[in-house]
């Protein structure tokens, strides 16, 4: 979970059933006295990122997307994220029998469930020149939700490096253009995309959803359960091969490739990197709300 904090406070779980027992109790008003020893143990593990570039294509203008290739310990990961790397697997082969423009880099990052770990470093520790070489990233994570909806991260110039906001409206573009519906989600720091946006990068991507609750409007306008998460098996054990929406993950597959293949072709319109970005942006800092290992930063 990164390295040791001084003012780490650990947490644990009790049993459903005692703690509604306690908080009967708590409103009844008694007061409850514990006491809870617990162990932590401190271990260094090494693990690797996975980035690929195409031979051809400018080696200064490069697109760059990513996804995890870890999962949680309590489940499998197929949908979170076996179906983002997949399908950058997917694109990545079929890329081969095409010429490229602009260099194309892929990344499968290890350690995201851990606190987007790889890609906190791999974007922390490039060199100006190497940062300045990366037009955009493009995060793609769950990609299949079973409950899913069209989610779009919006990622405004106001609040990210520039860019970011071109990228957006691309992928609206695309689900207008093959009229399917799509919403609007926080850009918050919740996925890979947070250190590339901490380096000047511009960045953006998609999803379908995790464990928030679908909307009654939602479920008119993509289908599935209001009320319920969009991923019902999200961090378990069932988040297996049957937890996908095999649809939902071939359109957006679509997508992730059509991004790929305009930008790998032309960045005629997309703002230009430059080195006053490099600092990243003073905004997205003060609105976002997650940050690897910890929940508020």
């Amino acid at each position: 979970m990164g390295t040791p904090q001084d003012d780490h406070v650990a947490t644990f779980g009790i049993d459903l059933d005692e703690a509604q027992s306690i908080v009967e109790k708590l409103q009844s008003g008694q007061t409850i006295d514990a006491i809870a020893y617990i162990d932590g143990v401190v271990s260094t593990i090494e693990t690797r990122n996975i980035v690929i570039q195409t031979a051809e294509g400018n080696p200064n203008n490069c697109v760059m997307l990513g996804a995890h290739s870890d999962s949680v310990a309590e489940g499998p990961g197929i949908n979170d994220d076996g179906s983002g790397s997949l399908s950058l697997l997917e694109i990545a082969t079929h890329l081969t029998k095409f010429s490229v423009n602009n260099c194309v880099r892929f990344a499968w990052w290890s350690a995201e469930e851990e606190g987007l770990l790889g890609s906190e470093f791999y974007a922390s520790t490039l060199p100006d020149d190497e940062n300045l070489k990366i037009r955009l990233f493009m995060d793609y994570d769950m990609l299949a939700s079973p409950n899913h909806a069209y989610q779009v991260y919006n990622a405004t110039n106001d609040e990210n490096p520039t860019g970011s906001e071109e990228l957006r409206d691309l992928y609206i573009d695309w689900y207008k253009a093959h009229s399917l519906n799509y919403t609007l989600v926080p850009f918050d720091g919740r996925s890979d995309y947070d250190g590339f946006i901490r380096a000047g990068i511009p960045a953006g991507g998609i999803a379908t959803g995790a464990e928030g609750i679908k909307t009654p409007q939602e479920a008119e306008m993509f289908g599935g359960t209001a009320g319920e998460w969009y991923d019902p098996c999200y961090h378990q054990l069932c988040d297996d091969r049957d937890n996908v929406n095999a649809t939902t993950w071939e359109i957006n597959t679509k997508l992730v490739a059509h991004s790929v293949a305009t930008y790998a072709i032309s960045f005629k319109g997309f703002p230009e990197r430059t080195a006053a970005a490099l600092k990243g942006s003073s905004k997205y800092e003060e609105t976002v709300k997650f940050r690897g290992d910890r929940l508020f930063w």
